[in-house]
């Protein structure tokens, strides 16, 4: 099968290019800036609002599947047109797409999500994925889009865990917050499951999140322990005293796509537990 991942010089996008060699697929890929470091894909420059380019890329690649894991922050044209551009292409030419969206979508105000839960975004950011998501799935019902949650590796590339070094060390400034909770997944989990998803018959929306909901203090708890410092020297706070912007507490229930799955999606406490 031929492959395109979209953002695939991102921490998501590598690991999906390596699965996906890995698994036989022949790889391709875009970066906005820089190609990525390995050379197990043909990388190709794409900027999601260049509708021409997008055409060009395509027509170049003539893929089977496209997995969309780019991010543009709080872009609009990025973020939330980008991809619907995408899906309008996908749709033209009869690639399988899967859209990797996020749990930003949602305000906490529930805590508890399922896939049957509407968006009620509270940033800018998150009202620009939750109208991909509706855009991708108007023009291309047959789409995945897949919401997960904060993802963590074992290499520290992840933001979080640079951030965890970067406090114990010092050399950052800030607090790792004891209410901001979430469901993170490892990258590699997240990975497998979206090119298993991408393999199936599967369409619509799925949450692609690990079973352990964890503050960031916690999490950064573990990643510290994990990696042999001292995680008494991680500074704790709380989100509801600060200025910053988004939900305190959101929990993506991922049990309905998990029993779909081979791939075991491993909660956070088990996957640093398994890196010590």
């Amino acid at each position: 099968m031929k492959a395109l991942i979209i953002g695939g010089s991102g921490f998501l996008g590598a690991e999906l290019v390596r699965q996906a060699k890995a698994a036989g697929h022949t790889t391709a890929a875009t970066y906005a800036t820089k190609p990525g470091e390995t050379s197990q894909a043909v990388w190709h420059p794409l900027d999601l609002r260049d509708a021409a380019r997008l055409e060009s890329v395509l027509a170049d690649v003539n893929p089977q599947l496209v997995i969309n894991a780019s991010s543009g922050q709080a872009d609009w044209a990025v973020t939330a047109q980008g991809p619907v551009r995408l899906a309008m292409a996908a749709a033209k030419y009869g690639i399988r797409l899967v859209h990797v969206s996020s749990d930003a979508v949602f305000s906490g105000a529930r805590v508890h999500y399922d896939e049957t839960c509407l968006p009620d975004p509270i940033t800018p950011y998150g009202a620009a994925k939750a109208a991909a998501e509706t855009g991708v799935l108007a023009v291309y019902p047959d789409a995945v889009v897949a919401r997960t949650s904060l993802i963590i590796g074992d290499d520290g590339r992840s933001g979080h865990e640079r951030a965890v070094h970067g406090l114990v060390a010092g050399t950052r400034d800030g607090v790792l917050f004891t209410d901001d909770i979430r469901c993170p997944v490892h990258v590699a989990d997240l990975a497998a499951t979206l090119l298993e998803l991408a393999s199936s018959d599967a369409s619509g929306i799925h949450h692609l999140a690990g079973p352990d909901a964890v503050s960031r203090h916690e999490l950064g708890t573990l990643i510290a322990r994990r990696d042999g410092l001292d995680a008494s020297r991680l500074p704790a706070g709380l989100r509801a005293h600060s200025t910053l912007p988004g939900a305190l507490d959101v929990r993506l229930d991922s049990r309905a796509t998990q029993r779909k799955l081979s791939t075991t999606l491993r909660g956070a406490r088990q996957f640093c537990r398994a890196q010590a």
